[in-house]
């Protein structure tokens, strides 16, 4: 990004800031330029915030800006570094605070934490720039009310950016949700979604032909992930002898499975294997992967 650019940039996000805009604006370039705080008011330290320490809880209490056009600033500028035909990755994942002490604290929920503590919610979405690296670039972050879930409100969030991309739209989702309820949500969504999958839980092929006795069918055969006695037989199979990270990989896909509350959704089930022990001679776990999308899932991403 050159100067221009960027001025232009930071001008636009400046003005989408509405109250509060110069404190606002400094504290983030603070919060961008410090590598460490133990508190909120040392930000007031940073040499690019000209203000006292008290302006820091001022700025966060007025400024409302509007989210939605911020993401739709942070898209048009993204978008430009890729090319019209190529898909953009994204990451969804679910992120608990726990606050268990501040009662007066309202709409805490229940949320997960090595453990069922009380807080917040919050559910993010962010632009996953370069193939290699760790940058993700947030396009939303918002808390998850106790009237709404994780599964919802990252549906919400990904029809948004769906709605406003022109490039066709891939997300990653961690095990939360691996699972019916999120192919349901998403199921009107213009996306494609490859999605961890618990290695406990259980799919099912498409039903037999209508026999033309009773009532139809909704499931095939039952496919337990973690009893190797029930998989299908794989429609595809890959394997690579010698992969730079992981050494020798198998990878398996079975076709038009589904979940069980979910017979109308098809997922593609997928197997990577990494055949070589590890260091103490046990086998790695296998990592189980569930594609959704109207796509078929690009090679080069089978083992990102």
């Amino acid at each position: 990004m050159n100067s221009e650019r960027l001025k232009d940039f930071r001008q636009a996000a400046y003005e989408l800031l509405v109250r509060a805009k110069d404190a606002t604006f400094e504290l983030m370039d603070a919060v961008m330029t410090t590598r460490n705080a133990s508190c909120l008011a040392e930000f007031s330290l940073s040499p690019v915030f000209n203000r006292q320490w008290p302006s820091i809880y001022e700025a966060l209490q007025d400024c409302r800006p509007d989210r939605k056009k911020l993401m739709m600033l942070y898209r048009q500028q993204l978008e430009q570094q890729v090319p019209a035909t190529e898909h953009i990755l994204v990451a969804i994942d679910h992120t608990a605070w726990g606050r268990p002490f501040a009662k007066t604290l309202k709409d805490r929920t229940h949320e997960y934490q090595g453990g069922v503590i009380i807080g917040q919610g919050y559910s993010t979405i962010a632009w996953i720039p370069e193939a290699q690296g760790s940058w993700a670039l947030p396009l939303l972050h918002e808390r998850i009310s106790s009237g709404s879930s994780p599964i919802l409100q990252a549906a919400s969030q990904l029809k948004l950016v769906c709605e406003q991309s022109i490039h066709p739209v891939l997300a990653v989702l961690d095990r939360e949700y691996g699972n019916a309820n999120w192919v349901l949500a998403q199921a009107d969504i213009q996306a494609d979604c490859l999605m961890r999958v618990r290695k406990n839980a259980c799919l099912w092929s498409a039903p037999p032909a209508y026999s033309g006795r009773g009532r139809p069918r909704k499931h095939g055969q039952k496919m337990r992930l973690n009893d190797p006695t029930t998989w299908l037989q794989a429609d595809t199979a890959l394997e690579i002898d010698e992969h730079p990270e992981l050494g020798q990989v198998r990878v398996s896909q079975w076709l038009d499975l589904h979940f069980y509350r979910a017979p109308g959704q098809r997922v593609n089930l997928i197997l990577v294997e990494r055949m070589k022990p590890m260091s103490n001679g046990q086998p790695f776990p296998p990592l189980w992967l569930a594609w959704v999308g109207e796509r078929t899932l690009p090679k080069r991403n089978c083992l990102v």
